[in-house]
């Protein structure tokens, strides 16, 4: 997952982070890093504001923690608390034979 986004307001946002982890992890997920003076090399439209990185071991975790009521809940606190640009699921390399 790659998510772009600006903190507006700290305290939401403080509450979403809160319980954002361990829904993650119970769904094989792993938090990668997040950046808030990430440097654009190229491109017309660099990003503003906070990139994230998180993945998980397949599609479905990654939709089902998604699609999780306790999550949907949750990023409610995101939502009120951030400017989301886009939180985009990539897929992995295929394996090579």
């Amino acid at each position: 997952m790659v998510v772009n986004l600006t903190v507006q307001d700290a305290a939401a946002y403080r509450n979403y982070e809160k319980g954002f982890f361990a829904i993650l992890k119970r769904y094989g997920g792993e938090f990668l890093t997040f950046d808030d003076a990430h440097i654009t090399l190229e491109g017309s439209k660099p990003p503003n504001g906070r990139m994230i990185i998180f993945k998980f071991p397949s599609e479905e975790q990654a939709t089902s923690w998604y699609a999780d009521p306790e999550y949907q809940t949750l990023s409610e606190f995101r939502r009120q608390g951030t400017q989301l640009e886009y939180l985009t699921m990539l897929h992995g390399l295929p394996a090579r034979a």
